[in-house]
């Protein structure tokens, strides 16, 4: 579904062109959950917007289902890492998801936006609260809803409950969880949280300053059978990995 080919991603600064991203090669597997991970500024987040089409690549291809990145449009959609920052503050949850049904032509408003928010957990009543009337946690949903109710077949997860209290992370991680296996997508997750990562995710690419290191399954990650000595410092620094980091009911003390 995903095939990032030899990619680099170019800044331009006062100091000079700068790689946030250099020669990064991965593939993903239709309904597969692939995993980012490193410390901030590696370029994890960087490859997001890339494969999304929101920062152009300097070389190198990416494909999604075999269509070259100007082809994808609904197709990829993004949750971001701020639920509260990515939500129009003076648009209702009812504007937030209309507004990408009619970018993209879809019919059918109002049984698609009452359906999206039941996915996510919400009654219809939310749809005529403004952000600031909703928690970190149901800002989050919303903005899962307003991602999924296009239909994509790949969703792309920057962080997603990075900014959120530790109860309600778990919540996010079961709807997630959820709706890949009811939809069969296919997702790539951004975390700094390995237990994250693991819960969700089959396969890790490791990156370091803008390259990817290591890329392993996550058996492998739980094991700790790493070949680089930047991935073991990594495991080490996180306090290693724990398989059961998140349940149905709470979460595990790992997190």
């Amino acid at each position: 579904m995903i095939d990032v080919d030899a990619v680099t991603v170019r800044f331009k600064t006062a100091a000079g062109a700068v790689d946030a991203v250099r020669n990064a090669s991965f593939h993903v597997a239709q309904g597969e959950v692939f995993g980012l991970v490193g410390e901030s500024g590696s370029g994890k987040s960087t490859i997001l917007r890339a494969l999304s089409g929101l920062t152009p690549i300097a070389q190198g291809t990416m494909r999604i289902a075999q269509h070259e990145q100007a082809a994808r449009k609904r197709d990829v959609q993004m949750v971001f890492q701020d639920p509260y920052g990515s939500l129009h503050p003076r648009f209702t949850v009812d504007q937030t998801l209309r507004e990408p049904l009619r970018i993209s032509g879809i019919d059918r408003h109002e049984e698609r936006i009452v359906n999206a928010l039941r996915e996510v957990g919400l009654n219809a009543s939310f749809r005529f609260r403004y952000p600031h009337q909703l928690s970190g946690g149901q800002r989050q949903r919303v903005a899962i809803a307003r991602a999924l109710i296009v239909e994509p077949r790949v969703l792309l997860l920057d962080e997603p409950t990075s900014a959120l209290d530790v109860s309600v992370q778990a919540e996010i991680l079961n709807v997630l969880k959820r709706l890949h296996q009811e939809r069969n997508l296919t997702m790539i997750l951004v975390s700094h949280n390995l237990a994250v990562v693991g819960f969700l995710c089959s396969r890790v690419a490791i990156m370091r300053n803008g390259e990817i290191v290591e890329e392993l399954d996550i058996g492998r990650v739980r094991a700790q059978q790493v070949e680089s000595e930047y991935s073991r410092s990594l495991l080490l620094a996180t306090g290693g990995y724990r398989r059961k980091a998140v349940e149905v009911i709470g979460v595990d003390a790992s997190l």
